[in-house]
């Protein structure tokens, strides 16, 4: 059966950059099947990569190769790495972009191992300083594609860098989290999960000064231009306007603290 890559950069649509990766990873394995993430993920940003990549992964079929390049740091001591999440690959850069499929692959109790990609066999044979997309991800990624074992990709290691993440806290009236991700919509994603609310009873949202009562189902539930707060799609609370913005309407961003206050 052809392997399946997945590709996600901060790299635009404009430049070019990932049709050439594509085309590195073709011409190792012709056949694969190669499906764009996204490539619009903002510049540098590594905690976005890393929600966007956490969400998603575990959607695809086993063996999935998922390459994922926002790497500020390329061509500097950090090291190339493919990592194992059950049945998921990942390739890319050891900078804390696989923190949160890291903590998810905690959290479900799946096995991980972890490599160091120090087998430039597997690369192109020139190295860009500025471009390991193209050099070391690409043609890793392919030939695991067409069966290279994970293992042959590298040497073992125990100590991926993984980014500082701000726990859920338990308060004297609550919890208090923190937003993770705004999306296009303007929707506003927090750490806080729909198991951290189990038993807790009914609750207001506080975030930037403003308090939202209680959890909507849905959108539809409320009218529309109103602020809710409700649990979203892979089990998140988030809080938005119906038919609106609410990162814009509150000027919210990554980091900001939300508070859950019982009533």
């Amino acid at each position: 059966m052809p392997g399946l890559i997945t590709i996600m950069t901060d790299f635009s649509l404009r430049d070019g950059f990932t049709a050439v990766m594509k085309g590195v990873i073709l011409n190792i394995a012709p056949t694969v099947t190669i499906v764009d993430v996204t490539h619009l993920i903002s510049p540098q940003n590594v905690r976005e990569a890393a929600v966007v990549f956490a969400r998603g992964a575990g959607y695809y079929p086993d063996g999935t190769i998922h390459i994922c390049v926002v790497d500020p740091g390329v061509g500097t001591s950090r090291r190339p790495i493919a990592a194992r999440f059950g049945a998921q690959i990942y390739v890319g850069p050891d900078n804390g972009l696989i923190t949160l499929m890291h903590a998810r692959a905690k959290r479900e109790g799946w096995p991980m191992e972890f490599y160091h990609l120090d087998q430039p066999r597997y690369w192109l044979s020139e190295i860009s300083n500025i471009f390991h997309g193209r050099d070391i991800f690409a043609p890793v990624a392919a030939h695991l594609a067409g069966g290279l074992p994970l293992a042959a990709v590298g040497s073992p290691i125990t100590d991926p860098v993984l980014l500082p993440l701000s726990p859920v806290e338990s308060t004297s009236n609550g919890l208090r989290g923190e937003i993770i991700h705004i999306d296009h919509f303007g929707n506003i994603a927090t750490n806080i999960r729909a198991t951290d609310l189990d038993g807790i009873g009914k609750v207001k949202v506080k975030v930037r000064g403003t308090e939202i009562p209680g959890l909507a189902r849905t959108f539809g539930d409320r009218p529309p231009g109103e602020l809710i707060a409700l649990i979203n799609s892979v089990g998140e609370l988030s809080i938005a306007v119906v038919n609106g913005d609410a990162g814009q309407r509150l000027g919210a961003q990554a980091g900001d603290l939300v508070e859950i206050i019982r009533l």
